[in-house]
């Protein structure tokens, strides 16, 4: 039996690709029950500024240690606005995403994929390298043998 042929495993490209594609869907899959979540809460269990009109009273500012502790809003960005409802006239907060944290998040993600990218145009040239001085090599041989 030739080796291997007793393996009925997938060729190990393919299963880094299976890999990859399960991650993803273990990653959305995460994300989903928070979707499925708010679409089965009953309306009595929203906030007032799910169902009416609202007025911002303060603008979206990031948490302070305090609220980080006692409002639940925070914990998801780390930001929140204090907003009053128009007909019950009742103040709560939301959570919300700050123009500066997106920035932020922005340039970091800019940063990462300009260093990947970076990296690896450093090993394109190192390969290149590698391979012109193999070429050279084997016609150098090629000329010694003439």
């Amino acid at each position: 039996m030739p080796a291997g042929a007793g393996r009925r495993g997938l060729p190990q490209g393919l299963s880094l690709w299976w890999l990859l594609c399960a991650f993803a869907l273990k990653f959305c899959h995460a994300e989903s029950p928070v979707l499925e979540e708010k679409q089965s809460v009953s309306i009595s269990n929203l906030r007032c500024w799910q169902v009416e009109e609202f007025v911002i009273a303060e603008e979206c500012a990031p948490c302070s240690n305090f609220q980080a502790k006692t409002i639940p809003e925070c914990s998801s960005t780390g930001y929140v606005e204090k907003i009053t409802c128009s007909s019950s006239k009742r103040n709560e907060f939301k959570s919300c995403r700050s123009a500066v944290m997106e920035q932020h998040l922005f340039w970091k993600f800019e940063g990462t994929v300009m260093g990947v990218a970076l990296v690896f145009a450093c090993l394109v040239i190192v390969r290149q390298r590698l391979l012109d001085r193999k070429a050279l090599e084997k016609v150098r041989k090629q000329i010694e043998s003439i």
